[in-house]
């Protein structure tokens, strides 16, 4: 656990060593402020038990209130179910995910707590302070947000920005390259997305991007430098030749000698 914010009324923390196995290593987030909280992409199932519990602790005696859904992939959703049945949260996802979300188990007794983003985001207070779910379409989902707090001045990022292996708080930006670039040239499908993005973000006052995956960006500067190489990078689609490969490979079975 790590405590990216804190003051008097606010509180931003980053639970980073919960996936295990073969699970994509991913970061779950909470904002507790003012005795209300809101959880950010829980996770999937075997999150869930560990999240919970640990998430009892920090919030203490605060009102789970909320919960953000960046995108539909189920290390961001796949739980949703057992939040939604264990406590009186209510859940926000991009509207046009909402009934594909519904196939990870959302009760019927429950799924009127999942409130569909429009395309162009939404604002909501916790705390009596605004938290503002902006649009990142294509960043790598065709329905995707981040969340700003304005207060703390961190960006969770989702997707964008994430890295396999590294530090958990970047220190070295030409050396953490190395740790984004292969995932962002084949999961981000559009280079023109990530210019808008670049284009956005430099208009918001950010102190600390913080992804789903992997190390965290602090500090103007570090931010300025990751902004920078989104809007530099080429990725997904603009890549690509001009057709498919058609497959020649044939599947070798267990115990083949091909």
């Amino acid at each position: 656990m790590i405590t990216l914010f804190e003051d008097a009324n606010q509180k931003n923390i980053l639970f980073h060593d919960m996936s295990e196995g073969e699970a994509i290593q991913s970061n779950q987030h909470m904002i507790v402020r003012n005795g209300e909280a809101i959880i950010l992409d829980p996770g999937g199932h075997k999150v869930f038990t560990k999240l919970f519990a640990e998430a009892a602790t920090q919030i203490g005696s605060a009102d789970l209130k909320y919960m953000f859904l960046s995108h539909q992939d189920p290390d961001i959703v796949a739980a949703v179910n057992g939040w939604l049945m264990t406590t009186d949260v209510v859940a926000f996802a991009p509207q046009i995910w909402l009934k594909f979300i519904s196939h990870f188990g959302v009760d019927a007794m429950v799924v009127d707590r999942m409130i569909g983003i429009p395309d162009d985001g939404m604002t909501i207070e916790l705390g009596g302070s605004e938290l503002k779910f902006i649009p990142a379409h294509f960043l790598h989902s065709s329905g995707n947000y981040q969340l700003l707090d304005p207060a703390s001045k961190i960006l969770y990022s989702g997707d964008l920005g994430a890295s396999v292996g590294g530090e958990m708080e970047v220190t070295d930006f030409d050396a953490h390259i190395q740790n984004m670039e292969g995932f962002h040239r084949r999961y981000m499908p559009s280079t023109r997305a990530m210019k808008m993005w670049a284009n956005t973000a430099r208009q918001l006052d950010l102190e600390i991007i913080a992804p789903q995956h992997g190390g965290i960006f602090r500090g103007k500067e570090m931010c300025n430098q990751f902004i920078d190489w989104i809007d530099s990078l080429e990725t997904g689609a603009d890549i690509m030749g001009n057709s498919f490969p058609i497959p020649r490979r044939e599947f070798a079975s267990a115990g083949s000698d091909q």
